[in-house]
């Protein structure tokens, strides 16, 4: 259940790419990549997992994800057709920032691009007005697609609909050779998280020293490298005990904690309960309304 790196293929010819996905489920796949995502889900209900966040979505569900932060959606029904669709566009930083740094007016998206960085939700408000917007910009022809985008973009970040999910927050380095380097650093982390973290290899792959490292990443991700790995144990906890029924025991050494009990110190801290009432706590929420 480690989060994979996903590589994103943006068309030469394009600036974003727009993808129409619809699939009888949307299965359970933890990964991350370094564009910005915009995700809008419709005709589909299940759990959504952000980071360290874990919740229920439904339909019309909207939000908004920094890069590098990982994310999975998990469905269990749709409407009678058994349909699940999400309207996904992606952007690169280099892309928007080129776009803020031309247009002064843009300026406007600097803070909802930094609160994306730990995942945004919207209210049901914006998203009854977006949504058939969204929805019909596979219609438009590309001119149409990319200036749709901007005014959506604008409109989201002129709310104050909208919530911060994940407890961390992480944004690459604004140095293109540091975000080479981050991505690198990244991959290696979530493929390696469970184990003793040891600084020799992460620098060895970077080609830094420690305190260079150690450095790079505070500034690129405003926490250091243990961190970071603490809260990609968590996240993962997090889902193991929304998924599944394994003893906080089992949990502990499956994310990398040393024993049930530094398992739930650090959960408490992190989370401000302990790991049985988040699982019930979840579970509850779970439970249909009559």
């Amino acid at each position: 259940m480690q989060p994979w790196f996903e590589t994103v293929a943006i068309p030469p010819d394009r600036s974003w790419l727009l993808f129409d996905r619809q699939l009888p489920e949307f299965p359970f796949n933890w990964h991350y990549h370094p564009e910005f995502e915009l995700t809008l889900t419709v005709n589909s209900q299940g759990m959504r997992f952000i980071g360290d966040h874990v919740a229920r979505y439904g339909d019309g569900d909207l939000v908004l994800l920094g890069p590098n932060l990982p994310h999975a959606w998990q469905s269990e029904r749709g409407s009678a057709e058994g349909i699940h669709r999400a309207i996904v566009c992606w952007f690169t930083r280099d892309w928007i920032e080129a776009l803020i740094a031309l247009l002064p007016e843009m300026h406007l998206l600097r803070p909802l691009l930094s609160e994306a960085s730990r995942g945004l939700e919207f209210g049901p408000d914006l998203t009854a007005r977006l949504k058939p917007r969204l929805l019909a910009l596979g219609s438009l022809p590309p001119a149409g697609q990319v200036l749709e985008l901007q005014a959506i973009l604008i409109e989201m970040a002129q709310t104050a609909e909208r919530r911060a999910l994940s407890s961390g927050e992480i944004r690459t380095g604004e140095i293109a050779r540091d975000r080479r380097r981050m991505e690198r650093v990244l991959q290696w982390l979530h493929e390696h998280y469970r184990q003793p973290l040891r600084l020799a290899p992460l620098c060895d792959l970077a080609h830094l020293t420690p305190s260079q490292l150690q450095r790079i990443f505070r500034r690129s991700t405003r926490m250091t490298i243990s961190q970071y790995v603490g809260q990609l144990r968590i996240g993962q906890a997090c889902q193991l005990l929304a998924q599944t029924d394994h003893p906080m025991a089992h949990i502990a050494l499956e994310c990398g904690f040393s024993d049930a009990a530094h398992f739930a110190r650090q959960f408490r801290q992190a989370r401000a309960m302990t790991p049985r009432d988040y699982r019930a706590a979840l579970r509850l929420r779970a439970k249909p309304t009559r």
